[in-house]
């Protein structure tokens, strides 16, 4: 929800109190992740986490849009495109690592098999500030980082092909 209202924040031009909303939801999820696995994580808790973070992740890009929609609309909309394509490729390799029986053996915590890339998450975190920092780069933030998450979709299908023929 903090990252929802970070959203908000952004969409009304509060890009300072938004960057401050996103760094304390992502705090938040981080401690939440933790304490799943000091306690007992269950199938539900790590459903939410990857759907809730990619709503969280889509919202951002849509709160610039809103915010100036004549500059930002279309930076945004080619970030979110290739949102789609890195979040659909890591899932889909989830779900057939899973198939197969896959396990990722450097991330052994992990619910399902995590394929990195080039935009993880922390990357995303980085260029979500920079933009809420300097709201007047996000057109040339916002497409320099699609060209970065077309490289991670681009490698995670080659991954893929290469690991599932």
């Amino acid at each position: 929800m903090l990252g929802i209202f970070a959203a908000v924040l952004i969409a009304f031009q509060a890009y300072l109190l938004g960057a401050i909303a996103i760094l304390v939801s992502r705090l938040l999820d981080a401690l939440d992740g933790a304490v799943a696995r000091l306690t007992k994580p269950t199938d539900a808790g790590d459903f939410l986490d990857i759907a809730l973070d990619f709503v969280f992740y889509a919202s951002i890009p849509l709160a610039f849009a809103f915010s100036d929609p004549a500059s930002n609309a279309l930076p945004a909309a080619v970030l979110l495109a290739t949102f789609i394509g890195t979040g659909s490729s890591f899932l889909a390799f989830a779900v057939m690592a899973v198939k197969r029986g896959l396990r990722n053996l450097a991330m052994p915590n992990k619910s399902f098999y995590f394929l990195g890339g080039l935009t993880e998450a922390s990357e995303t975190l980085i260029c979500f500030m920079a933009m809420c920092v300097w709201p007047a780069l996000f057109i040339e933030l916002a497409y320099g980082f699609a060209a970065l998450c077309a490289i991670t979709t681009a490698t995670r299908i080659w991954w893929g092909w290469e690991a599932f023929q």
